[in-house]
């Protein structure tokens, strides 16, 4: 016990002491539904393949058995992770993979019980291997082991814990290796919201702005305006897909997809061919309020739509929530400004990409550790703030438009029905980019320096709320919506 403790600390120290977290930390390209459930174990596969060939026992392994934990394992299924664990063991990248290819891949080893291992050499394999054990580790509650056999005998075994928006870390005594807690590696180093406030005010310039001088320290001008744009680019696809897409969703519940149905009342007759003239297309429709509304919320449905088929979204801060973020972000290409380009979209991802990074020090992106004001609400934080900043306001502004944003979703649950991510997920998307936006109007109305709740004490105060929060509500499905309705009721 002294040891699960030690990690705890150690955990905590990475969250709260590591100054800089990249922009392409918190905005990951991946495969749905879950960053924490699908890319998470993913990428601890990859991790995995890695370590054992650094052991060079990679080529002895012949037998592997993966045991899942929690949360990982109590809405595992729902979530595809025996999926995304088979995808990362087979040597697949969850940026690139042909989405197309993940079904064929899956079945391919169902069928022969033979797995291409890290695409070099086939191994025996069946799926009953991946073991879903409901009890959860000290550490997180999202663990997952590897185990690698040679002729019947282990010889490598590790544990990785997935703790949200597709961040992995290892059980080992190496932890602290990858704790950064030098102040001097970065010119603006960043814990705490009030310190991001404190620079900006120095320097006379906007979050956007000290957030590209941190970038630069890791990335060329070249290479950061390359990714987000990248970044936006899948942003703007999936949310073309998921409005040009009918149908109903995979899992069982039955969801009927309805950003298509949303999307053709409001497009109306207008004629485009390609992703950048549907923005422009959009532009021209009639903007009263009420179609405002159901613009934003079919973007985040749409998203959210693609992401629950298995499609490439991006996550922001997680799978989970990645409708927020495009939902306002296309709010202001097609509503505020029609001459918005890409400087704009780069300062809205870079703003939102901070703040979503001091929630992550200082609480938690995890549903499974904090429900879901740890994913929505965190999502809507970002898109406040970057919006404020979009639209005139101060940094000191953008802080207060975040806090509005989250303080408004403290004590929100993560109560899947079904173990999915649909119901009621896909919804809260829609209701978390509203707000963001109501945030960011509210806060360019506020005189921050009269502002009672600063954004570092609500962020506190979600930690505390996700500490108390019963289990049951936390990406377990036995609590809430997920044991009030059945799958018999949908």
């Amino acid at each position: 016990m002294g040891y699960f403790l030690h990690l705890r600390h150690l955990l905590l120290k990475y969250l709260r002491m590591s100054q800089f977290i990249s922009v392409f930390d918190m905005f990951k390209i991946g495969v749905g539904p879950s960053s924490s459930h699908t890319l998470g174990p993913w990428k601890a596969a990859q991790k995995w393949i890695f370590s054992l060939k650094e052991l060079s026992v990679f080529q002895e392994i012949d037998g592997i058995r993966i045991d899942l934990f929690g949360s990982l394992a109590r809405t595992g299924k729902g979530h595809a992770t025996d999926y995304a664990i088979l995808l990362g063991l087979s040597g697949a990248d969850p940026e690139y993979i042909p989405v197309s290819n993940i079904e064929t891949i899956t079945s391919k080893i169902k069928s022969t019980n033979k797995l291409n291992f890290n695409n070099e050499r086939e191994i025996n394999f069946s799926v009953e291997n991946i073991v879903f054990n409901k009890e959860f580790l000290p550490f997180h509650a999202n663990g997952i082991k590897f185990r690698g056999f040679c002729k019947g005998k282990e010889i490598a075994v590790a544990t990785y814990y997935s703790i949200g928006g597709g961040f992995v870390v290892q059980e080992n005594n190496r932890l602290e290796d990858e704790i950064e807690i030098t102040e001097n590696n970065f010119p603006y180093p960043i814990n705490r919201a009030f310190q991001l406030e404190e620079y900006c005010e120095k320097e006379n310039i906007l979050i956007s702005d000290i957030v590209l001088k941190n970038e630069l320290e890791l990335r060329s001008l070249e290479e950061i305006d390359f990714e987000l744009n990248r970044i936006w680019e899948t942003m703007l696809e999936c949310t073309h897909i998921g409005c040009h897409t009918e149908g109903t969703l995979p899992g069982g519940l039955n969801v009927k997809r309805r950003a298509f149905s949303s999307h053709q009342k409001l497009i109306k007759d207008t004629t485009y061919r390609n992703p950048k003239e549907w923005i422009t297309a959009i532009r021209s429709t009639e903007v009263k309020f009420r179609e405002i509304l159901k613009w934003v919320s079919c973007f985040a449905l749409a998203v959210n739509e693609v992401n629950a088929s298995l499609g490439r979204v991006v996550t922001a801060p997680t799978n989970g929530s990645a409708g927020v973020i495009p939902a306002v972000l296309m709010y202001y290409l097609v509503i505020e400004n029609h001459e918005a380009d890409f400087r704009h979209i780069k300062k809205f991802l870079l703003t939102a990409g901070e703040i979503g990074s001091i929630f992550k020090k200082n609480a938690t992106i995890s549903a499974a550790m904090g429900g879901c004001q740890a994913e929505i609400g965190v999502s809507s934080a970002m898109a406040a703030a970057a919006l404020t900043e979009l639209l005139g306001g101060t940094p000191a502004q953008s802080l207060v438009a975040a806090e509005i944003a989250m303080e408004h979703h403290l004590g929100l649950t993560c109560d899947p029905i079904g173990g999915l991510v649909q119901v009621p997920c896909i919804e809260r998307n829609a209701m978390g980019a509203i707000k963001a936006i109501n945030a960011a109007e509210m806060a360019l109305e506020t005189n921050p320096k009269e502002v009672k709740v600063p954004l570092d004490k609500v962020i506190d105060t979600m930690w505390e709320t996700a500490k108390d929060m019963h289990k049951n509500y936390k990406e377990t499905s036995e609590g809430g919506l997920a044991i009030n309705v059945g799958l018999a009721d949908c």
